[in-house]
């Protein structure tokens, strides 16, 4: 890309997106940044991301019930997600990388930290990452992810979500978010997704679609991500 072809990035709406320090989401306290930001001087906000090629995908990097399988299936209800990644003007986002990670069936992570007192599944990476296509497009396959425990208040459990990291065409339009599952009881006491202002909440909750669900083998779910402007999808 020339200086010419740059991009101009509008300034984003912090007012929009969680608090950076949440009393009710307990951990913020400490992670969170007391001091004011630092603003990135402009030029390195306009330098390109890294560059992704499709010969660096395995084949099974979008598919979660099959990147890691040993002896059988991974357990659980098989889900695919797909979706458009966008820009604030609502052009696709191409050739961007998309990476996913989430917990198991039984609400497990495969980390050492995590010790949770539930099973791991022997054929579950719970992880992956594709390439956007042309139209910006994305798709995994995966197991719906399980509830867990966190311990961020009495009796808290983490709704069911899938992790996101992704690039637009620059540095400074990295997003990292969580998708949620539309109907999930645990949403009204989830601190990270009552964080976000209530009209925009909408923006992490995935939209069930027949469309996309494939019969005999798993439900589809659609869930679009807008990377800067006035309907960004809310990030961490």
């Amino acid at each position: 890309m020339t200086a010419d072809t740059v991009q101009t990035l509008s300034p984003r709406d912090w007012a929009c997106h969680p608090a950076h320090i949440d009393p009710g989401y307990k951990s913020t306290g400490l992670r969170g940044p007391k001091h004011a930001l630092l603003p990135m001087k402009h030029a390195l906000a306009e330098r390109n991301a890294p560059v992704y090629s499709a010969v660096q995908m395995g084949e099974f990097d979008n598919d979660m019930t099959k990147n890691a399988v040993m002896n059988g299936e991974p357990l659980g209800e098989r889900i695919i997600v797909t979706g458009r990644v966008m820009d604030e003007d609502g052009r696709p986002v191409k050739n961007t990388l998309v990476e996913v990670w989430q917990a198991n069936a039984a609400g497990r992570y495969v980390h050492k930290v995590d010790q949770h007192d539930a099973p791991l599944d022997p054929n579950f990476l719970g992880a992956g990452r594709c390439l956007t296509d042309n139209e910006g497009r994305y798709t995994f396959k995966s197991i719906k992810p399980g509830a867990y425990p966190w311990g961020n208040h009495p009796n808290a459990w983490r709704p069911n979500h899938i992790h996101f990291s992704l690039f637009g065409d620059y540095f400074a339009s990295r997003l990292i978010t969580q998708m949620y599952f539309p109907g999930d009881p645990l949403l009204p006491y989830d601190p990270m997704y009552m964080g976000a202002p209530e009209h925009l909440r909408d923006t992490m909750v995935s939209k069930f679609s027949l469309d996309v669900t494939q019969p005999d083998y798993a439900l589809g779910y659609v869930f679009d991500i807008v990377l800067r402007g006035a309907k960004a999808t809310r990030f961490e």
